[in-house]
């Protein structure tokens, strides 16, 4: 256990800088405001990166910004999964089913293998539910087979077996349970690494600023006015094409452009609770609520994760919170197949509530296809929302395609088409989880600390190689190697590391997006002080 001795050497931290560090908030606002970009994408949730990503790797002169953090809104607040999207089967979307599994396997396998997990999915089948288990062993057959049954064969198991990988599962009338295959990740940490992977491709990225105002030549948007809302100070981006991808504030940003913009998109509210597990769990439950409308019970994070809600959301995108009726309804649906004891309240440690962005026009928000909404507005910016996260990289593909076939071709020629980009380029830190686990608890050197099991593990599935490096910063700097918090994984080196290289610049940036602290109920006052002091010691 870390001691208040320790604890209160750690502001020192703020001493020992990674190496290759970021440059400054002030370094890239100058950039931003001297250099003139063929594109500024406004939003850095996961559509804005991964346009972003494709746009630097082809070679365009890119800038991203965002009001809040990167991922700091619905792609941080997603049900952590990669998948095919098995309800989708129902309504006989069998090509998109197959794109998805596309997709799946190549950032699970090819693009980021480490920082995705293969997770095992039971359909429990009830007497009296919502499907027989005639039709779920049929459907979970089809879906891995669209899956080219690179995750096992879908097919049914018996209660029993079941209970034994899944100790809380309710067996009371429980018939059968359907079996599939599946992937899970930590959004934010995927979404930083699509930030690091731009940056690394030339990209100029800046959080926590925020649009004031759209710049315009001849009628034509050609940037942006910003606030640094860490700092206050003012400065602006040109551009020769603006993307607006702010997801909830897409229309927001529109109405920038042209007060008189009609709304183009509506909101889905997706709550979630984070809860501490009973026992272990080696396969997630997927239990259907109704004929369109499944809940989770996954373990995530070495915790149980539970959700979703999906309602229609009319208010303050920056106001979507979770209600008492969304826990309520979350842990009600769950005790359709989780025990009692599991969806205790006083095992929560936190819950968040993302936003859908959907296609605009009438209809149940959960019948609606998570499609990738765009629209051009009279001064020429591109609007972009919608999509899901298991398809990002296609997401990022296509709408840089849009970008080159606009009329005009306001990018030029000078730079390399989107059908000429490698088709699964890695993600920084791509490694073997396991090879990487292992050389962390082996190679130590012989003066260093002795790095715990589980921070091996979680460094190994959070940063892949780079963990190497972080490790280099613990066995460099005792201090650094120390826990954040007894209870979790995570060491000091971690947040040394998100504050030089991955933009952190205030204490939930680094708990609850760039660490797991948050989300376990850890972020106590005492260490969200430490993080803060870490974070002033910046250079």
């Amino acid at each position: 256990m870390t001691s208040p001795t320790t604890l209160q050497s750690v502001p020192a931290l703020g001493t020992h800088p990674a190496s290759g560090s970021n440059p400054s908030r002030a370094e890239t606002r100058e950039q931003l405001a001297r250099a003139s970009y063929d594109l500024l994408v406004i939003g850095g949730g996961i559509l804005g990166i991964s346009t972003a990503w494709h746009a630097a790797q082809s070679g365009l002169r890119v800038a991203l910004v965002d009001a809040g953090d990167f991922a700091g809104a619905t792609s941080s607040a997603s049900s952590k999964l990669l998948h095919g999207g098995l309800r989708y089967l129902q309504t006989g979307a069998v090509k998109l089913v197959a794109e998805n599994h596309f997709e799946r396997r190549a950032v699970s396998r090819q693009v980021a293998p480490h920082l995705a997990n293969p997770l095992t999915f039971y359909l429990p089948v009830y007497k009296g539910g919502p499907h027989s288990a005639a039709k779920l062993g049929a459907g979970v057959f089809a879906y891995s087979a669209l899956s080219a049954f690179g995750d096992g064969v879908g097919h049914l198991l018996s209660p029993s077996k079941a209970a034994q990988d899944v100790p809380e599962l309710r067996t009371d009338n429980l018939k059968a349970v359907a079996v599939y295959g599946d992937d899970q990740m930590n959004d934010a940490r995927m979404a930083l690494m699509t930030v690091r992977a731009a940056v690394d491709a030339g990209a100029v990225v800046l959080n926590h600023a925020e649009v004031t105002g759209l710049r315009t030549t001849r009628g034509r948007v050609t940037g942006a006015e910003l606030k640094d809302r860490l700092t206050g100070e003012e400065f602006g981006v040109n551009a020769r094409l603006v993307l607006n991808a702010t997801g909830p504030w897409v229309d927001h940003l529109r109405r920038m452009e042209d007060p008189h913009a009609a709304p183009s998109i509506r909101l889905s509210k997706g709550a979630h609770l984070v809860l501490k597990r009973t026992a272990p769990w080696k396969a997630a439950l997927a239990t259907p609520i109704d004929k369109y409308r499944i809940t989770f019970a996954l373990p995530w994070e070495d915790m149980l994760l539970l959700g979703t809600t999906d309602e229609v959301y009319e208010g303050d995108p920056a106001d979507v919170s979770v209600t008492e009726s969304d826990i309520s309804q979350i842990l009600d649906e769950a005790a359709f197949s989780v025990r009692d004891q599991q969806l205790q309240r006083d095992l929560i440690t936190y819950s968040f509530a993302g936003l859908r962005v959907l296609p605009g026009g009438p209809g149940d928000t959960a019948k609606a296809k998570r499609e990738t909404v765009v629209t051009e507005g009279p001064g020429g910016m591109l609007s972009v929302a919608g999509g899901k996260w298991t398809t990002f990289r296609h997401i990022g593909r296509t709408v840089l395609k849009k970008l080159e076939e606009l009329p005009g071709r306001p990018l030029g020629d000078d730079f390399e088409p989107v059908s000429e980009l490698p088709k699964r380029l890695p993600l920084p830190g791509v490694a073997n989880p396991r090879a990487v686990e292992h050389r962390l608890l082996v190679d130590r050197p012989a003066p260093g600390p002795r790095m715990g099991a589980d921070t091996a593990r979680h460094l190994a599935t959070h940063y892949g190689s780079l963990s190497f490096d972080i490790a280099r910063m613990a066995n460099e700097h005792p201090e650094l190697a120390e826990r954040v918090h007894p209870d979790a994984p995570e060491i000091w080196a971690q947040v040394v590391w998100a504050r030089d290289q991955e933009w952190a610049e205030t204490a939930d940036d680094v708990l609850r997006r760039r660490t797991t602290l948050t989300i376990r109920g850890l972020a106590t006052d005492e260490v969200r002080a430490k993080v803060r002091d870490v974070l002033d010691g910046k250079q």
